[in-house]
């Protein structure tokens, strides 16, 4: 962490516990003493021993020292993309699977996932491209507006996870306005039209208050999935510029969301780390600021410390890591839970509240797919077996999700270590942890907390997770 960074918050603990969220989930760390669990070579998210505290004697710097008075960000939660495509293959697995499925993902015994994205009708990972209101012309009264895509298999597979965790956090991003609000009339490519804003503000209303009515509340919106790029008109996508999307927020979704009485949250830009200047121009905008929660960020281009910048300039505004998955063609796909956690702590170490993965189920080929490029699911489901596969990243998400709870505060953790990263918690329960990801060969790490030390064994292209 930089100085700027360890000197930007610290928050007491006596207020992290009054803000504590009530009536969190058990976590792992039931047992006394301190539980560790190891990804690595031969292991997945597999229970070892590891000694205890013992009582400094040496004056030997350590290797990784966990500070607990310097605290950070506060967390959401972690989860992935519940997109049509993924809930396509939930709805065609037997009761027996899908439920079984569910359960490891979002059940207080598996990932405990804790948030969702959705799309506001058909991203690229889609059956079929479709919008609430297709149609033929254009409809500012909305009159054809209609969610019927969605009863089918997104808002049965969504209210599934939410009886597993009454506590899950969803929000939802747009690929594309319906076609006839936009340049060439297509959901494909081209460019919002602002002679529509009004009527789409209040299409993005009427999508929240019928998912409502459906059971599923919706907590915050993004305005756009990756403002900055039409994809060469190859998948539901659609260019909003600075302007368009500050216009957008300031005069119509804001107002309209607040004067329909809706609580939710507004998420901006919801693209690229180095589109971080265009996110600073828009919340510099009083205007824009105060209807906006924060900014969603993607992977894809950039460094995580763009987070960091925005933090720094606009510290009551959140950061929300809302995208990135693995590729489905790459030989590295199951094992690469490495380079996957070395990601989660730079983003972790640069205020991201959340980390969210891209489609949490796809088939062997990547599909459905109506879109140019390869992801695969965190979950593959093979199209032939009917068996899962495990991806690496979702290994590396187990380090996280399941020890890091809704509420928890990231904590200041010091050594800098050639091909090792590190991210330090302290939970609402009072229980702490730290993640250590090494890229290297097996080797030792001291850690030290509170006066005390303990010496730790890595093994090679590792993640380990201690709790105590």
């Amino acid at each position: 962490m930089a100085t700027t960074r360890r000197d930007f918050l610290r928050i007491s603990a006596a207020t992290v516990a009054a803000s504590a969220i009530r009536n969190a989930r058990p976590l792992l760390a039931a047992a006394p003493g301190i539980r560790a669990w190891t990804t690595s070579k031969a292991k997945r998210f597999e229970a070892i021993q590891v000694g205890g505290w013992q009582s400094r004697t040496s004056g030997r710097l350590e290797d990784i020292a966990i500070d607990p008075s310097v605290q950070y960000q506060q967390i959401l939660g972690f989860g992935a993309a519940m997109t049509d495509a993924s809930c396509t293959l939930l709805r065609a697995m037997g009761d027996h699977e899908r439920q079984g499925l569910l359960e490891e993902l979002f059940g207080s015994e598996g990932l405990r996932f804790s948030v969702a994205r959705t799309c506001i009708g058909s991203s690229d990972y889609s059956a079929h491209l479709y919008s609430f209101d297709d149609s033929p012309t254009p409809d500012p009264q909305l009159e054809h507006f209609d969610i019927g895509h969605d009863r089918g298999c997104i808002l049965p597979s969504l209210r599934a996870a939410r009886e597993l965790n009454p506590e899950l956090f969803l929000f939802s991003s747009p690929w594309s306005p319906p076609g006839w609000m936009k340049t060439g009339g297509s959901m494909l490519g081209g460019s919002m039209r602002k002679s529509f804003f009004r009527p789409y503000a209040q299409y993005l209303v009427r999508f929240l208050q019928a998912y409502k009515q459906e059971g599923v509340e919706i907590n915050a919106i993004t305005v756009q999935n990756e403002v900055d790029t039409d994809q060469d008109g190859r998948m539901p996508a659609a260019l909003w510029g600075q302007e368009y999307e500050t216009e957008f927020v300031t005069r119509y979704l804001g107002p309209a969301l607040r004067d329909a009485g809706l609580g939710t949250k507004i998420w901006i830009l919801d693209h690229n780390y180095n589109l971080w200047g265009r996110a600073m121009d828009e919340l510099s905008d009083p205007d824009l600021n105060k209807y906006v929660d924060g900014v969603a960020w993607h992977g894809y281009a950039g460094k995580p410390e763009a987070m960091s910048r925005v933090k720094e300039a606009f510290p009551e505004k959140n950061c929300y890591w809302t995208e990135g998955g693995p590729d489905i063609t790459d030989a590295n796909y199951t094992t690469d839970w490495v380079k996957w956690s070395r990601d989660f702590s730079g983003i972790l170490r640069n205020w991201a509240r959340c980390i969210v993965a891209w489609n949490v189920l796809l088939d062997d080929s990547g599909r459905p797919n109506i879109g140019p490029f390869h992801c695969g699911g965190l979950v593959t489901l093979n199209s032939t077996s009917k068996q899962l596969t495990r991806s690496g990243q979702y290994w590396a998400l187990a380090h996280y999700s399941k020890v890091i709870g809704r509420g928890a505060r990231m904590l200041a953790s010091h050594g800098d270590l050639p091909g090792i990263d590190h991210v330090a918690f302290q939970n609402p329960d009072g229980t702490q942890g730290v993640i250590i990801t090494n890229a290297g060969e097996q080797t030792q790490v001291r850690l030290d907390w509170g006066g005390q030390s303990l010496d730790l064994a890595l093994e090679p292209a590792s993640i380990t997770t201690l709790l105590w």
